[in-house]
């Protein structure tokens, strides 16, 4: 068995084709990731890969639209989305599927 913590990877990705990772793999990748209040990810969108979001806990405004725990947003390549966290613990996973290393392409920023 090995064991390792989530604060030791990158932003909370932990599987795909990136250092740190504990499974290095092109299929996908996947992090757990939690916020603060007020964080903000800029708008951007994938030309290949699909990304699922699953707000595990809190709440998170992604296009103008609020999520609460339990809500999955499914963003399909070439939809953008922009990502605000609303409070403090907001926690999430985020599966990409193909993981496609320099996939991500930011757009204009959008009013909060």
């Amino acid at each position: 068995m090995k064991t390792d913590k989530l604060q030791n990877m990158k932003g909370g990705w932990f599987i795909g084709n990136f250092d740190p990772s504990l499974f290095k793999t092109n299929d996908c990748e996947i992090a757990v990731k939690s916020y603060k209040k007020g964080d903000y990810e800029a708008p951007h969108y994938h030309k290949i890969a699909t990304e699922y979001t699953v707000i595990i806990m809190g709440r998170a405004k992604m296009n103008g639209v609020e999520y609460h725990a339990g809500d999955i947003v499914i963003m399909e390549p070439n939809e953008s989305t922009d990502f605000e966290c609303l409070e403090d613990g907001t926690t999430n996973v985020v599966v990409k599927i193909p993981g496609a290393n320099n996939d991500k392409y930011l757009t204009e920023e959008r009013q909060r």
